[in-house]
């Protein structure tokens, strides 16, 4: 599904309601939102490092910022901006990137036997996620294609995208997208770091250095950026399903080997420095939280079966961790890993953090993203024609 085209109708939409604000104005606009979102999740971020959050601080930090700013947006200045996507998918590359040297040392190639169950896997919380969208549907009298698009777990900015395409209800498929990746980003974390008692460093030292200033480092540094930008750019224009993280993350694995390759680099090693991994964590959790700040008012039963919905995945989630337990020889914490349904590069940070089967969490949600969203045109001419036969008049 072109995201492009979202957003040029939506860029239209604004400056049609609109027109004395040009394009260019809209963008600086945007751009200002960003940097004040930016602005306001270090210092939560900070915040939260001291309070030994966890590795993940920035992404609730971001959270945090993108809700107030888009809510401060909407009440103080009548602005009612869309949710940055872009911000997203440059998140998802800078912690592709950083996710990708971490496994640089990884055999991947030992763990490849496993894919048929993750396959499996994938199916499991596919159908599930079917299933829990028609009692969605029937429960709560939605449009059953708009109550599909809602549940099942395949990112809240490309299913509201294609419930725009549809002429679905946008908001209500973004406000349980988003109950669920938040969900998942907070419930998650916490059940793992209770798991594992004090073995929960954070992402970044608070005093610490954040940027390697050696010219040699930060030469790298520039070099990996760009050709991260020259592979990302091309899989987003071309739908590559998952290209963000999964091109990012192949740069990262495969960027040393490469150094260590070539005549002049035998002694060169690179680690993407911890700024990088902030920055791509606060875009990640800016970008949920302008979801939760988009919101328009909903009523309270609305929300109670959004949340009923919620829960009904977090079941089929841990369901399908079991499944995974009784298929494999991981341990529980890794198969929950694998299995939480919704937010994968956050998932992936979790597993980081702990130092726990990183190489099985990636293979298993890398798998996952890639059969989601390259099936996705077949799920969502399924859920057309169940939805044109369940509204068949008797």
């Amino acid at each position: 599904m072109n995201e492009s085209v979202s957003v040029a109708a939506n860029l239209e939409e604004h400056t049609d309601k609109n027109p004395v604000v040009t394009k260019q104005q809209l963008f600086v606009k945007q751009l200002i939102v960003l940097v004040l979102e930016m602005l306001l999740a270090l210092p939560l971020g900070l915040l939260l490092a001291k309070f030994q959050i966890g590795r993940i601080a920035w992404i609730f930090g971001g959270i945090a910022a993108g809700t107030v700013v888009l809510q401060g947006c909407r009440i103080f200045y009548e602005y009612s901006p869309q949710p940055n996507r872009t911000a997203r998918k440059v998140g998802m590359a800078l912690v592709g990137l950083t996710i990708g040297a971490s496994n640089a040392d990884a055999n991947l190639a030992s763990i490849a036997s496993g894919i048929p169950i993750f396959i499996f896997l994938t199916l499991f919380l596919l159908l599930s996620g079917g299933c829990i969208g028609y009692i969605y549907s029937r429960v709560s009298k939605t449009n059953l294609f708009t109550a599909m698009l809602a549940t099942v777990p395949g990112g809240v900015g490309i299913m509201a995208a294609i419930a725009a395409d549809y002429n679905k209800n946008v908001s209500l498929v973004a406000l349980v997208q988003a109950i669920r990746v938040t969900s998942v980003v907070v419930l998650i974390p916490l059940i793992a770091k209770t798991s594992v008692g004090n073995y929960y460093p954070q992402t970044l030292p608070i005093n610490g250095a954040w940027l390697n200033l050696d010219p040699s480092q930060l030469g790298l540094l520039l070099l990996v950026l760009l050709i991260t930008g020259l592979v990302v750019y091309p899989a987003i224009l071309f739908n590559i399903p998952a290209g963000d993280f999964f091109g990012a993350l192949l740069i990262g694995i495969g960027f040393n080997p490469l150094l260590h390759w070539l005549p002049f680099g035998g002694d060169i090693s690179f680690s993407p420095p911890p700024l990088i991994n902030l920055l791509g964590q606060m875009l990640l959790g800016i970008t949920i939280g302008e979801y939760w700040g988009d919101k328009p008012n909903f009523k309270k039963r609305t929300v109670g079966y959004a949340l009923m919905s919620v829960a009904m995945t977090l079941v089929a989630g841990a369901i399908a961790a079991i499944l995974a337990m009784q298929l494999t020889s991981w341990d529980w914490l890794t198969c929950l890993l694998v299995t939480a349904p919704g937010g994968s590069a956050e998932m992936i940070l979790v597993s980081l953090a702990l130092n726990h089967n990183v190489e099985i969490v990636t293979t298993g949600h890398l798998v996952r993203l890639i059969a989601i969203n390259s099936s996705l045109p077949l799920w969502v001419f399924l859920f057309r024609r169940l939805d044109e036969q369940v509204s068949k008049p008797a």
